[in-house]
């Protein structure tokens, strides 16, 4: 299969998240991603319709200081 570029959305974290998440607190960004797959591999591609965001995410969108875990970088 050749490679083909399509239209791809984001939800990128614009900074870090205090109280319940906000608009402002989120940016939808939209780029081109290539799109391909090894000749000869079983591999599958899928295309994602909702995003769902899991409480787990919650702390990674907050700015956690002195904790194991790693916050998501405001930007990325």
């Amino acid at each position: 299969m050749a490679a083909v570029e399509v239209s791809n959305k984001q939800v990128v974290l614009r900074d870090y998240v205090e109280g319940f998440p906000k608009d402002s607190d989120l940016q939808v960004t939209t780029g081109m991603v290539r799109l391909s797959v090894p000749e000869g591999s079983n591999a599958v591609l899928v295309k994602n319709l909702y995003l769902s965001c899991d409480p787990y995410m919650r702390n990674l969108m907050s700015k956690l200081v002195g904790s194991d875990i790693e916050s998501f970088k405001p930007g990325s």
